[in-house]
């Protein structure tokens, strides 16, 4: 499995302003010192807010900062609501199900208890849980 882009750079901005809660930090900002696009980045900001992950400021000292605690924050939920399709195979979307071996095959199981058993330890994950060590973290993202 692998997350998009999208749920990544949602994670790492989280994770940078996680690690300064007590200011907003502008997306240009954020885009340079976590190396992203500034323009994806502004859609994932945007995204964010609408899930209230995050919440933007406007004017002169806006910017973006942590709509909740991190410790509220799920990285299980996070994931299920930014990635666009968990489906890890065709089968798994009926819709569009066109394997001729689907009614008896154990793959299609197999894989969804993989899946769930991913998410299921990005349920017992924080933002704060992954903001450790934060003496470890804040010199690697220091202002430029």
């Amino acid at each position: 499995m692998r997350l998009t882009r999208f749920t990544d750079n949602a994670l790492r901005c989280l994770l940078l302003l996680g690690l300064e809660p007590e200011r907003c930090i502008t997306v240009n900002e954020i885009a340079e010192r976590m190396n992203m696009s500034y323009e994806h980045l502004v859609k994932i900001v945007h995204r964010l807010s609408e899930l209230g992950y995050v919440e933007t400021v406007r004017g002169r000292h806006g910017g973006a900062r942590l709509g909740r605690p991190a410790v509220h924050i799920s990285l299980g939920a996070l994931v299920r609501q930014t990635e666009g399709n968990l489906a890890l195979v065709e089968c798994f979307d009926p819709e569009h199900n066109t394997c001729p071996i689907s009614s008896a095959c154990r793959l299609a199981s197999t894989l969804d208890d993989a899946l769930n058993a991913f998410l299921a330890v990005l349920d017992r994950r924080t933002l704060a849980d992954i903001l450790e060590p934060k003496n470890a973290l804040v010199p690697l993202l220091a202002r430029r």
